[in-house]
C-alpha cells in the first residue's frame, strides 16, 4: 500500500535547499576552526553560543536568546605518570574532566573491560590501587559500558586512583567526564591503547607493578550558556517540539563528530523550517544548543530546571547529538512504544533511510528530559550493535573528517521529522509520572550506569 505524503512539497523544498547548498559545512568549518574545543566555561564556548544565536536570528527564528548559568568549572593542569617498580618508565597521560589535583603512589592493577563482572571477581583486591580499564566494552555484554561507570565502580571498591585506556591505535589518550558537575573524588587519567598494553604486559610480567600518579588540575566555579530560539507555532504556540543537541567539545579536540556535526544538523534544520514552513506549522518548533555537555549534561539539567513551567507542553525533543556522523539517521524513542508506529509510518512517508527502535541511556542531552518524564528520543541507529568512540574524544577529532553527505542526511531528517511531529493532531504521548520513569530506570539494562551513579551519590 502506497503511503500518501501531505508534506510532499515542502520535503522537496528543504530537502533541495539543503542538498544544494553548503550552508551546513559552512557553519561546522566556524565552529571547529574558529572556536576550537570550545570546552566549557571558556571565551570559546561563549563566541561558539553568540555565533549560533546570531545564525538563528539571521534565519528568522523568534525569541532568540542565551541563558547563562553557573556549574562547577573545571581547567586542565599537567599530569605525571610513572613506573616505580620493578622498572622506571615515563608514560604520558592527560587528567579527565573533574580530576581533582592529588599525588597518588600505588600498586597497579587492571579489570580489564571494566564491567560489572570483572570488578565482581577483582573484588576487594582494588582497595587503594591505581585501577586500570579499556575503553571498549566486552562484546557478551549486550550493552555498552560507560567510562563514568567504569570509573564510579572504581571508587566504590576503595581505588585511590582510575587509569582509562583508550581502546583505537593511534589516537592517543581518550577524554571525557569522570563526575557531573562536581568535582571527582579520586584522580582519573587516560593514556593510549599503546601504553595501557605495555602496562598489562608489565602485570603480566613482573606481577606487581608500582606506579606514582601527580595531577594538577583546578576545579572552581564557572558560567556557561544554553542558546533557545524558536519558530512560533500558529495555531498551538505553547506546545512546542524540541530540536536540541550540545555545542561545547572537549579542550583537546575541535569536536567535529561529537558534537558539532550534530550542533549544525540542528542549525541547519531551523534555516529551512523557518525558510519554508514558518506559516504552516502548528505547534512551536524549539532549537536549543546546549552548553557543558561534555562534563555532566549540564547545560540541559539547567534548562529542565529553567523551563519546569513548560515541560507539560513539550510533545516531543529530539536529541541530535554527533548526528552528523557515519551511523543511520534513525529515531531511537526512549521507550515510547505509542510513537513507534507513527514513526513508522513517517519513515514510509519521506521514502528515508530511517530505523526507528526503542532504547534509552543516561549519556546525553535527551536524558535530562527523559527523568522529567518528556517525550524523547534521539537520531541513531537503533539496530547498531554496541561500539566504541573511534576518534571521537581524542584529538583526532577533527573536520576533514565529516562528511557533508552525512550532514545533510540528519539535517534534512531532523527538519521532516520535526515539521511532521509539530504538525500532527495526536502525538499519541502524554508525560510520564515520577513512578513510570521510576520503573524504567530502576528495570532497563541501559541505565546501569546511571544506578550506579546513583549508588556513589548515596
Amino acid at each position: 500500500m502506497k503511503i500518501t505524503n501531505p508534506y510532499l512539497n515542502f520535503d522537496q523544498q528543504m530537502v533541495g535547499d539543503i542538498y544544494t547548498s553548503s550552508e551546513v559545512m559552512d557553519n561546522l568549518t566556524v565552529l571547529c576552526d574558529d572556536f576550537g574545543a570550545r570546552f566549557a566555561g571558556t571565551p570559546e564556548e561563549y563566541k561558539a553560543a553568540t555565533f549560533i544565536a546570531e545564525t538563528f536570528t539571521r534565519y528568522g527564528l523568534k525569541n532568540v536568546r542565551l541563558e547563562d548559568y553557573p556549574y562547577a568549572g573545571w581547567t586542565r593542569g599537567n599530569a605525571t605518570l610513572r613506573i616505580i617498580e620493578p622498572i622506571e618508565r615515563d608514560l604520558h597521560c592527560i587528567s579527565l574532566p573533574y580530576c581533582p589535583a592529588k599525588k597518588i603512589i600505588g600498586e597497579l592493577v587492571s579489570v580489564g573491560y571494566g564491567s560489572p563482572n570483572e570488578y565482581s571477581e577483582f573484588g576487594e583486591n582494588a582497595h587503594g590501587k591505581l585501577v586500570m580499564a579499556k575503553s571498549a566494552s566486552p562484546r557478551n555484554l549486550g550493552r555498552w559500558v560507560h567510562r563514568k561507570e567504569k570509573y564510579e565502580r572504581a571508587v566504590l571498591s576503595g581505588a585511590s586512583a582510575f587509569i582509562f585506556v583508550s581502546e583505537h591505535p593511534g589516537v592517543g589518550p581518550e577524554t571525557g567526564s569522570l563526575q557531573n558537575n562536581r568535582p571527582a573524588p579520586i584522580p582519573g587519567i587516560s593514556v593510549c591503547k599503546e601504553d595501557g598494553d605495555f602496562l598489562n604486559r608489565c602485570i603480566d610480567r613482573y606481577g606487581k607493578v608500582k606506579m606514582q600518579l601527580h595531577t594538577t588540575d583546578i576545579n572552581e566555579p564557572r558560567t556557561s550558556w544554553n542558546v533557545v530560539a524558536d519558530l512560533p507555532g500558529n495555531e498551538v504556540p505553547d506546545e512546542m517540539i524540541i530540536l536540541g543537541c550540545h555545542y561545547d567539545g572537549h579542550d583537546i579536540s575541535q569536536g567535529a563528530h561529537d558534537p558539532a556535526s550534530g550542533m549544525v544538523s540542528v542549525i541547519e534544520a531551523s534555516r529551512v523550517l523557518s525558510k519554508y514552513t514558518q506559516k504552516i506549522v502548528r505547534r512551536t518548533i524549539r532549537f536549543t544548543a546546549f552548553g557543558t555537555e561534555e562534563i555532566g549534561l549540564t547545560g540541559s539539567f539547567q534548562y529542565v530546571d529553567k523551563h519546569a513551567d513548560e515541560l507539560d507542553n513539550i510533545r516531543l525533543m529530539l536529541n541530535m547529538d554527533a548526528a552528523g556522523g557515519k551511523s543511520k539517521k534513525g529515531i531511537v524513542l526512549h521507550h515510547w512504544e505509542a510513537l513507534e508506529c507513527m514513526f513508522k509510518d513517517f519513515q514510509k512517508q519521506m521514502n528515508a533511510d530511517m530505523p526507528v527502535g526503542q532504547k534509552v541511556h543516561s549519556y546525553s542531552d535527551h536524558f535530562p528530559f527523559f527523568l522529567q518524564g518528556v517525550p524523547s528520543c534521539h537520531m541513531g541507529d537503533p539496530t547498531s550493535a554496541p561500539s566504541g568512540r573511534g576518534f571521537g574524544h581524542t584529538a583526532y577529532d577533527t573536520i576533514e573528517k565529516v562528511e557533508l553527505d552525512n550532514l545533510r542526511r540528519a539535517s534534512s531528517i531532523g527538519a521532516r521529522i520535526a515539521l511532521r511531529c509539530a504538525n500532527a493532531d495526536d502525538l499519541n504521548t502524554k508525560r510520564r509520572t515520577q513512578e513510570e520513569v521510576q520503573n524504567i530506570v530502576d528495570t532497563d539494562a541501559g541505565l546501569e550506569g546511571y544506578r550506579i551513579s546513583l549508588k556513589l551519590k548515596a
